[in-house]
C-alpha cells in the first residue's frame, strides 16, 4: 500500500464526519467531477457514520451541499471489493495484469449488476479511485 497524504481541505472533512457521526474515518477522497466526498471508515463504523435511517449522512449531504459515500476499510482486496459494491452481491473477483496494468474483474450475481454498476457509473469509478489508492488496480470490470 502507498502512503496516502491528505490536504487541509480533507482533513476538515474527516473532522466534520467525526464531530456528527462519532465514527472513526481513516481516509478521505474528494472527487470533484462527481461533486461527492468518499469516506473510509474503520471496520465496523459504516453504520454509524450512516446514522439510523442515514440521518447523520443527509445531514452531512445539507452542510457540504455534495453527495457523501461511506465504505468500510478491509486490508483483504476481496473484503473491500464488497465493502465498496454493497448492497450489490459479490460472487468474486480476479486480478489479470494485462500490458503492465493491473484489472479487476468483480462477478457480481445478475440481478445485482445494475446496483453494482450505479447510476452512471458511479459505483465503478468510486471502486476505481479507492483500489487505485489502496491496492494499485489500474482498472475496474463489473460482470
Amino acid at each position: 500500500m502507498t502512503e496516502i497524504k491528505l490536504t487541509a481541505e480533507e482533513m476538515r472533512y474527516i473532522a466534520l464526519l467525526q464531530d456528527i457521526t462519532g465514527a472513526v474515518a481513516r481516509d478521505c477522497v474528494v472527487d470533484n467531477e462527481n461533486n461527492r466526498i468518499i469516506f473510509v471508515v474503520r471496520p465496523g463504523d459504516a453504520g454509524k457514520a450512516i446514522g439510523r435511517r442515514g440521518a447523520n449522512i443527509n445531514r452531512l449531504r445539507r452542510i457540504l451541499n455534495k453527495e457523501i459515500e461511506v465504505v468500510e476499510y478491509s486490508d483483504n482486496l476481496e473484503e473491500m471489493v464488497k465493502n465498496i459494491f454493497a448492497p450489490a452481491r459479490v460472487l468474486g473477483t480476479r486480478v489479470v495484469t494485462r500490458n503492465g496494468r493491473k484489472i479487476l474483474y468483480v462477478t457480481v450475481s445478475p440481478e445485482d449488476k445494475a446496483k453494482a454498476i450505479g447510476k452512471g457509473g458511479r459505483k465503478v469509478s468510486m471502486a476505481r479511485i479507492l483500489l487505485k489508492r489502496y491496492f494499485d488496480i489500474d482498472d475496474v470490470k463489473v460482470r
